[in-house]
C-alpha cells in the first residue's frame, strides 16, 4: 500500500513538474516576444472535421498591446489592435468594424501573447503531449462568458509554433507560424490603421 502511495505522489510530482516546465517555456517566450514578425497558415475547421477555409498572410507583434494580422489570401483583410481598440477591415465589403478590447474579444489569440494578459488569472493551464522539441500548453478560460474552450499553443524549441483555438460552435482553427523573428524591427506605421476613401466605417 505504501509502495502504491508513493509511486502515486512521483506520478503527481512529475506531472505537476512537467506542467510548471511548459507553463515557464510559455512565459519566456512571451517575455522575450516584445516585437514579433512572422508569417501564417490558418486553417479553419468545421465540427465534423472538414476544411472550410484555409488563410496564408503576415503576422506582426509589439508588446505591450499592439498586433496586426495581414491576411493576403484568398481575401485581403487586416485585424489591427492600438490603444485598446481593434479594427477588423475587409478589403472585398469595404468596410471596417471598430471594436474596444474587453471581455466579448479579450480571448483573442494575439492578445495571449501581448504581455498584456495575466494567464494564470485569466486561464487554467496545462501541459499536453510534450515531445523533444516541441511543447504544447492548453489554456482553459475561467470564465464562462469566454468565446473559446481553449487556446493551445505550440512552441518548437522555445518559439512559437502553433496556436489552436476551439470555439463555442465546435469549430477549430488552427494557425501555423513560419520565417518566426523575435525580436523584430516593426515600424510603429504598421500599427496604424487607416480606412481607404469609400469605406464603410462601424463603431460599437
Amino acid at each position: 500500500m505504501r509502495k502504491i502511495i508513493a509511486l502515486m505522489m512521483m506520478l503527481v510530482s512529475v506531472t505537476s513538474f512537467a506542467e510548471t516546465t511548459a507553463v515557464e517555456k510559455l512565459e519566456s517566450f512571451i517575455a522575450r516576444a516584445t516585437s514579433l514578425q512572422a508569417d501564417f497558415t490558418q486553417t479553419s475547421l468545421d465540427e465534423d472535421g472538414r476544411i472550410r477555409q484555409r488563410s496564408f498572410g503576415v503576422f506582426y507583434l509589439q508588446q505591450p498591446g499592439q498586433f496586426r494580422w495581414n491576411y493576403q489570401k484568398p481575401y485581403a483583410q487586416q485585424i489591427v489592435s492600438k490603444d485598446g481598440k481593434v479594427w477588423f477591415y475587409d478589403a472585398d465589403l469595404e468596410q471596417v468594424i471598430i471594436k474596444k478590447i474587453d471581455s466579448s474579444i479579450g480571448d483573442t489569440p494575439a492578445l495571449l501573447l501581448s504581455g498584456s494578459v495575466n494567464l494564470s488569472e485569466k486561464y487554467t493551464i496545462s501541459s499536453v503531449n510534450q515531445q523533444a522539441e516541441y511543447n504544447w500548453i492548453k489554456l482553459t478560460p475561467k470564465s464562462e462568458q469566454s468565446s473559446f474552450k481553449y487556446i493551445t499553443v505550440g512552441l518548437k524549441s522555445g518559439i512559437l509554433y502553433s496556436m489552436e483555438l476551439s470555439d463555442n460552435f465546435g469549430q477549430l482553427t488552427q494557425i501555423i507560424f513560419s520565417n518566426v523573428q523575435v525580436p523584430a524591427v516593426i515600424e510603429p506605421k504598421i500599427f496604424e490603421f487607416v480606412a481607404p476613401e469609400g469605406t464603410d466605417v462601424f463603431e460599437g
